[in-house]
């Protein structure tokens, strides 16, 4: 059984330039990122306290993304860099909540394979940037560590789904999302943040 997914599209060079052009704003998105994660991850708990088969998991999930927004955060600090005052509206992760079904079942499918897709490609761009940071060996290195960390969760997102529904429905849908996916991505404004 395939847990892995692929991209539809690959970012863009011009995102890599942007991102690489100004650190402290992509380390304070960064940061965001991390602190949704978490909260994402469970706030499925909170949904969905029937799911036994999958809420360990998402504890460890939650906590892993807030150790990591702990790392994101004293990388800052070392750089005298403060987190925003407010976290603003990831307009990305709306516009794939946006691809969702209604139903409550087909609305948990969806949701679980958008953590996949959201997950998938974070891990994409840690990859990006510790491939093409020049001169910063700390975030060099920083970046590659949670690619590493980073780049299982879109599978087990995938495998949570496989729990609940078949085969063809969930890859049948994973394609929907992906392809939804890569044309969000393709339109949102390119700058020094993650999505």
């Amino acid at each position: 059984m395939k847990y892995s997914i692929e991209l539809k599209s690959e970012s863009s060079r011009d995102w890599i330039e942007a991102a690489l052009s100004d650190i402290p704003a992509l380390l304070q998105d960064h940061a965001d990122c991390e602190r949704k994660a978490s909260a994402m991850a469970m706030s499925f708990v909170a949904k969905f306290p029937n799911r036994l088969e999958i809420i360990p998991e998402l504890i460890e999930i939650a906590i892993e993304e807030l150790e990591h927004f702990q790392q994101v955060y004293e990388l800052m600090l070392k750089r005298s860099i403060s987190l925003k005052n407010s976290m603003t509206e990831d307009l990305y992760v709306k516009q794939l909540i946006g691809l969702c079904k209604s139903g409550k079942l087909e609305r948990f499918l969806d949701r679980l394979l958008i953590a996949s897709v959201v997950e998938c490609r974070g891990a994409e761009r840690f990859k990006l940037l510790y491939e093409n940071i020049k001169n910063d060996d700390e975030l060099k290195k920083f970046y590659h560590e949670l690619w590493a960390a980073e780049a299982k969760h879109g599978n087990v997102f995938v495998k949570f789904a496989l729990n609940y529904f078949d085969q063809d429905t969930v890859y049948e849908r994973l394609n929907y999302l992906m392809e939804g996916e890569a044309k969000i991505i393709a339109n949102l404004e390119i700058k020094a943040a993650f999505h």
